[in-house]
C-alpha cells in the first residue's frame, strides 16, 4: 500500500469574533483614560484669570462630556459671577492651559487599568480601532502619544470633526474611515452620549462600570451590555 502525500499543515486561524465584528470604536474621557485631573486643572486655571473661583474634581467630573464648550458653559452656570464672564476667552485660555499641562511634566492623566493590554489583544485579533472623542483632534492625539497608545489606533475623529456626539456622524464618519458598515463596529463608552450616538448611527455600544456620565452612574445605561475593563473586551467580542 503506496504512502499518502502529505497535507500541507494550514496556519492556525485567529477565532473570529461571535457576531462579525470588524471594528471597534472608543469612548476617550471616562474609558480609555482618566483624564479629569488635568481638565479641571486647565479649567481652573481659566476661570482664575477672570473671576479667581474654582471648581473640585468631583464637580467637574459631572461637567465632563460634551465637549469643551459645554464644559465652560456648564462651569459658568455654576460659579459666582459666570454670567459676566467672556466664555469665548475663557475657551481659549482652558486650550493654552491644558496644552501647558501636556507639555509639562504635571500632566496626571493615565490610562484606566487593563486599557493597553485590551488594546493590543483586539489588535491581534485584526480588529480595526478608532477613538470617537468629543475633545479636540490635538489634544486628543497629543495624549495618545504621550501614554503610547497610537500604534493600536487606525483612526481618530475628534470634536474638530464639525459633529459631536450624541449625535451619529462622528460615529458613522470613524466606519467610513475604517472601511466597516455601521453592523460591523462596536462602540465602547462610559456615558450616556456615547450610548445614543451609537444608537443613532445602528451600532452596537458596550460600556464600562466606571468613567463619567456627567454625573450619573454608568450602570444604568441603557446599553447592550458591561465590560468591567477593556482587557475583558476579546472575550467578550470572541465568545
Amino acid at each position: 500500500m503506496s504512502a499518502q502525500p502529505a497535507q500541507p499543515i494550514q496556519p492556525a486561524r485567529p477565532p473570529q469574533p461571535a457576531y462579525l465584528v470588524r471594528a471597534v470604536l472608543f469612548d476617550l474621557d471616562g474609558t480609555l483614560l482618566d483624564t479629569v485631573a488635568d481638565i479641571t486643572a486647565a479649567l481652573n486655571g481659566a476661570l482664575a484669570e477672570q473671576l479667581a473661583v474654582a471648581l473640585s474634581e468631583s464637580e467637574v467630573r459631572t461637567l465632563i462630556g460634551r465637549g469643551v464648550p459645554s464644559l465652560i458653559e456648564r462651569a459658568l452656570a455654576r460659579v459666582p459671577g459666570g454670567e459676566s464672564a467672556d466664555a469665548g476667552r475663557l475657551l481659549e485660555r482652558y486650550h493654552a492651559h491644558y496644552e501647558q499641562i501636556q507639555r509639562s511634566g504635571r500632566m496626571r492623566t493615565r490610562p484606566f487599568p487593563g486599557v493597553a493590554r485590551g488594546l493590543a489583544e483586539l489588535h491581534s485579533l485584526g480588529l480595526k480601532i478608532a477613538i470617537v472623542t468629543n475633545k479636540p483632534d490635538k489634544a486628543s492625539g497629543d495624549l495618545l502619544k504621550r501614554l503610547r497608545l497610537e500604534h493600536w489606533i487606525d483612526e481618530l475623529v475628534g470634536g474638530d470633526s464639525g459633529y459631536r456626539k450624541p449625535e451619529p456622524q462622528p460615529l458613522l464618519l470613524a466606519c467610513k474611515r475604517l472601511g466597516v458598515s455601521p453592523g460591523e463596529a462596536v462602540m465602547v463608552g462610559d456615558s450616556l452620549i456615547d450610548v445614543l450616538a451609537a444608537r443613532a448611527a445602528g451600532i452596537r455600544v458596550l460600556c464600562v462600570p466606571y468613567g463619567y456620565n456627567e454625573g450619573e452612574d454608568p450602570r444604568t445605561l441603557p446599553c447592550d451590555g458591561f465590560v468591567e475593563s477593556i482587557d475583558e473586551l476579546r472575550a467578550r467580542l470572541t465568545g
